[in-house]
């Protein structure tokens, strides 16, 4: 069960990183066709602002997007290490109870039946 979710994970974190990568590039180039629309000036003064607008918002919604994946692959992340840090904890809470509840050894039963 673990190694399925380990591979799907990394499977994940391998996705949304091409996915970053994607976005990236295509805010690149709203970011370059901003800056063509913002010095163009064969276009109406009206049409150009219209397409400013259009543009940043969609700048910003590729932001947006960014960040959301990012924010994912750190809970990501956070999940895993809590995932790796349980089993010691298990693990000494379960030391901890043996120690608790040691049974007496062969001698202390020798020494009551004797």
């Amino acid at each position: 069960m673990q190694i399925t979710s380990a591979s799907s994970s990394s499977a994940m974190t391998a996705g949304s990183a091409s996915q970053i990568a994607k976005l990236q590039a295509q805010l690149k180039e709203l970011t370059a066709q901003l800056k063509q629309v913002a010095t163009a000036n064969d276009l109406p003064a009206k049409v150009r602002e219209q397409q400013v607008k259009l543009l940043q918002t969609r700048i910003q919604a590729t932001q947006q997007q960014i960040a959301a994946l990012q924010r994912a692959q750190q809970q990501e992340a956070a999940a895993k290490a809590q995932k790796k840090a349980e089993p010691s904890a298990i693990e000494t809470a379960v030391e901890a109870e043996r120690k608790k509840t040691k049974l007496p050894g062969l001698g202390t039963s020798l020494d009551v039946y004797a």
